[in-house]
């Protein structure tokens, strides 16, 4: 009897040893550009607000197994940019601000992760919602000495081999840094073996007679992004879908995994406006995205691992400004962007030039909900009068500058407004220093749970995953 109680443990012990040791097939790398942990916080917080719920409706990654922070400094820098902070996540060194893949110098060029898993034999995709050659993307296929040389950038993606790209389009695909003209990147890519698909359903067209694909948006859309979750309507391509065609195209034909890095680019575009209720639906918009990796996990629980983390946070966004009670509920007054409320008030006053305050007053209203819903206080209300005849009655430029807009003042002043009555307040327009917030789920995950450096996180997933990096 102690015998076979001793062959039974053995054995036992042999099999936990066996899953303890389980390597990764299948790895997603999930970057919410500027998603610090607020506001991951205020999302879920907003959700909780609209069934009238003091507490939080967790999103999907929130409720991983493995949670844990990391810094997101730079070398040169208290406070990253994308380049530096993508370089950190995708090579696992610092380097300073604006150097993409390389050392501070541009001199040594930097192996990625997605490079390591592609010479252990697997696939690998690269996909954001904004263009595939900005920083935090580049990050993981290019090596230049400026996350601007977007012409470099995209003949770096020829360089790479990489399986499986995706995102609105490319920034500088007719000039290379020098503002010269140069060859398009199209044809190269092309003469590389890439297909080019131009939303989604082209890329279903394409899909089945293709090895690599590029999946861009449509082509009268903008390159440099996809539209704000918040602004999305049917048939406008999404990061869920992007993921769902990489996931896609990556298993096709393909028995040795993968490695997908994924991108949720314009958290970090809407909180450098300060535009609360945008950056939720942006939230909520890389969540959906991370939905489809966790649906892939639950198929292959064994073999599969999802990090989801941040480059660094963007906006020093806090939820709650002085009162106990937070009012975010009311953040859902917002119907569109912030730039989206400027395109309808420039609309307004080119169709009618002479637009009274009360037509302007009934596009806010209709649009985020002030002086409906949201109480507008006399003061607050002069403020927006005064923009108002500078702009509508006097036809002056009143404008106010992010660094990816440049919005109509009446806009960003309703915008404010609306913050500070749904409870959010920001500490500038620009990024923070704060840590960066990481989740873990699947094989390996337990490795994720100490304070770390940024540059921590592809060498764990490399040294679980059994890559050379």
């Amino acid at each position: 009897m102690k015998k076979n109680f001793l062959i039974l443990y053995f054995l036992l012990f042999i099999v936990s040893g066996v899953f303890a040791q389980q390597k990764p097939k299948y790895v997603f790398f999930m970057i919410g550009d500027g998603m610090g942990l607020n506001q991951i916080n205020l999302t879920e917080v907003f959700l909780a607000a609209q069934e009238d719920r003091n507490t939080v409706f967790p999103l999907i990654f929130s409720t991983f197994p493995y949670a844990t922070f990391a810094t997101s400094y730079s070398l040169s820098h208290g406070v990253t940019d994308s380049a530096a902070g993508g370089t950190a996540l995708a090579v696992g060194k610092k380097t300073k601000n604006g150097v993409v893949g390389m050392d501070s110098s541009a001199t040594t060029t930097y192996k990625s992760i997605a490079y390591a898993a592609k010479e252990a034999g697997l696939k690998v995709g690269v996909t954001t919602s904004v263009s595939i050659d900005h920083a935090t993307p580049a990050s993981f296929y290019a090596h230049q000495s400026s996350r601007s040389r977007y012409y470099e950038i995209g003949q770096d993606l020829i360089k790479s081999n990489f399986d499986f790209f995706a995102g609105s389009g490319f920034l500088s695909p007719n000039k290379n840094s020098e503002k010269k003209e140069a060859p398009s990147l199209f044809p190269q890519f092309q003469k590389a073996g890439y297909t080019l698909a131009y939303g989604l359903a082209d890329y279903n067209k394409k899909k089945q007679t293709t090895d690599k694909m590029i999946l861009m948006n449509v082509k009268d859309e903008d390159p440099s992004s996809l539209k704000f979750a918040i602004d999305q309507g049917v048939g406008d391509l999404n990061l869920a879908q992007i993921t769902d065609a990489a996931i896609e195209s990556l298993t096709k034909d393909n028995d040795h995994g993968f490695f997908l890095m994924v991108e949720g680019g314009k958290i970090d575009w809407s909180s450098h406006a300060n535009d609360g209720t945008t950056t939720i639906h942006e939230v909520l918009d890389f969540n959906e995205a991370v939905k489809r990796a966790y649906a892939f996990y639950e198929k292959y629980p064994e073999e599969t691992l999802i990090i989801v983390t941040a480059d660094h946070e963007t906006g020093g966004v806090a939820v709650g400004n002085g009162g106990s009670r937070l009012n975010t509920k009311l953040l859902a007054n917002q119907k569109v962007s912030q730039g989206t409320l400027s395109k309808l008030l420039s609309d307004l006053r080119i169709a009618k030039k002479e637009a009274s305050w009360n037509e302007v007053k009934d596009l806010l209203m209709e649009n985020t909900g002030l002086f409906a819903d949201v109480v507008v206080s006399k003061e607050e209300e002069e403020n927006l009068v005064s923009i108002y005849n500078k702009s509508f009655v006097r036809h002056e430029e009143e404008t106010s500058k992010s660094l990816y807009a440049n919005d109509d003042k009446l806009a960003s002043e309703s915008i404010k407004i609306l913050n500070k009555k749904g409870s959010v307040s920001w500490a500038s327009g620009g990024h923070s220093a704060a840590y960066i917030p990481v989740f873990a789920i699947g094989a390996g995950a337990e490795k994720f749970t100490h304070k770390m450096e940024n540059t921590d996180i592809p060498k764990k997933i490399a040294e679980i995953a059994g890559w050379n990096f």
